[in-house]
């Protein structure tokens, strides 16, 4: 802590006079005794050097006071104020508010180096955070903030990870910086590098650790991505693609010239080459949701309006079949977060498999109603609630775990009877999970299906509107 600097109480005008006019005084008193000098002279020059003692000892003092404010001014890192006459001690307090100016300029450099480096690292995309001896944290940048809870409550939760302790532990050892893999489950799963570097010296606010998390998600599942989608498009597009090279041997063979076998084998071709076109587009559409499922959407929508739109764009396909849509929109519904185009894509698949496996003339319902805290789910957020039903012959409860898997088909013969490719509810799911939402499905045999999407509702903000 700095010292005060303070006036010495011994350097007072009465001591300063007594100091300075002490002696000339003794020698006048004794020239005066030994009669070598009259007593009146004496007398007179006593009273001159009593004076000039006297104001010198005044002068001295308040110097003396004003350079020690000249010192505490500069302590302080304020402007000097009167300056000494003296001019030894005018040069003190000269060089001491010299000094002052230069540590004002170097505080105001340093205070502005600082707050650059905050801002810096509040813009950083990387989720960082500076941790205490006890690896409890200290600071923690918005991003940080954002994956780990305001407060980086969970925080303790990954620091139990043994890879990253050792990690930690390392760089404390003083091993230089550290890194190791992590993988978090919730709320969508993601893969991170910690890196954990050494502070040396510590921070003011006791920071020892520096821990960044660089998220690795969309690397790794590019890798991943690209080995499905070549397993999967071989596997699936290996029958149609048999069937059409089969066809297209006769047409071209045996059946060159039998108009009859052309107009019987043609149509089962175009059948397909359009499965084939279907299976490939919903590939790359699940493909890109992956891609993004970790990154949440930010915009705000009205799924009413959403659900209104979807209803219509599907009325020529339930007059084919003799479908009633019922649509029921609970009034005052909040906005969801969402992202409207995905949004969209989630109803298109409800509805196409309420249509394709649902009775023919029969009904499918289409309710939208809030369901936050006090709803009979229990949930933790206000949100909206869109189930779609139908009436069709229901699925066994044995299947229902399995429906969101790629490729997972019930009755594999029948889903390709209507065109089914099994990755319609897979791509539900992955939208459904970027936009932290739930799926649930229920059903019973004989009696239809019923799925239900529930998204959480958007902070206030303006809502956009469906494209």
């Amino acid at each position: 802590m700095p010292r005060r600097i303070v006036a010495q109480p011994g350097w007072t005008p009465l001591a300063v006079a007594a100091g300075v006019g002490g002696l000339p005084a003794a020698l006048l008193a004794g020239l005066a005794a030994s009669d070598i000098l009259a007593p009146w002279p004496a007398a007179l020059a006593g009273l001159v050097v009593g004076l000039s003692a006297g104001a010198f000892g005044w002068l001295w003092h308040r110097d003396v006071e004003r350079l020690t404010a000249a010192l505490q001014a500069a302590e302080a890192g304020q402007p000097p104020g009167p300056r000494p006459i003296f001019p030894p001690l005018r040069r003190v307090a000269e060089a001491a508010g010299r000094l002052a100016d230069g540590l004002r300029q170097r505080g105001a450099e340093a205070a502005a180096n600082a707050a650059a480096a905050v801002r810096i690292v509040a813009q950083l995309p990387d989720p960082l955070a500076v941790l205490g001896a006890d690896a409890r944290p200290v600071a923690l940048n918005p991003a940080a903030r954002a994956l780990l809870g305001e407060d980086g409550g969970d925080l303790g939760a990954l620091l139990r990870n043994p890879a990253l302790r050792g990690a930690i532990d390392r760089a404390l050892a003083g091993a230089g910086p550290q890194t190791a893999e992590l993988t978090l489950p919730v709320p969508i799963e993601r893969e991170l590098l910690a890196t954990a570097i050494l502070l040396d010296p510590p921070l003011a606010d006791g920071g020892r650790l520096l821990l960044v998390l660089s998220d690795r998600t969309r690397e790794r599942r590019l890798e991943q991505m690209r080995a499905d989608f070549v397993a999967n498009a071989s596997h699936e597009l290996r029958t149609p693609l048999t069937s059409l090279i089969g066809f297209i041997e006769t047409l071209m063979g045996p059946a060159a010239d039998d108009r009859e076998a052309q107009a019987r084998f043609l149509p089962i071709m175009a059948e397909q080459a359009g499965r084939m076109g279907r299976l490939i587009e919903d590939l790359l559409s699940l493909s890109r949701i992956e891609l993004s499922e970790h990154t949440p959407p930010t915009g705000a929508l009205d799924l009413a309006v959403l659900a209104r739109r979807s209803a219509e764009a599907i009325g020529p396909r339930l007059a084919a079949r003799r479908v009633t849509l019922d649509l029921s929109v609970e009034p005052g519904l909040p906005a969801v977060t969402g992202d409207a185009d995905q949004l969209a894509q989630v109803l298109s698949n409800l509805l196409d498999n309420a249509l394709k496996y649902g009775r023919e003339g029969g009904r499918i319902g289409i309710v939208l109603k809030a369901d936050g805290p006090g709803g009979p789910k229990a949930r933790r957020r206000a949100g909206v609630a869109l189930t779609v039903t139908d009436d069709g012959v229901g699925i066994p409860r044995v299947h229902i775990p399995r429906l969101t898997e790629r490729f997972y088909r019930v009755d594999a013969a029948r889903s390709r009877a209507v065109g089914g490719i099994g990755l319609g509810l897979a791509i539900v799911k992955h939208i459904v999970n970027r936009h932290r939402g739930t799926l649930e499905i229920e059903s019973e045999e004989g009696r239809g299906s019923s799925f239900t999407v529930w998204l959480p509702a958007a902070t206030p903000e303006p809502v956009a509107s469906a494209r």
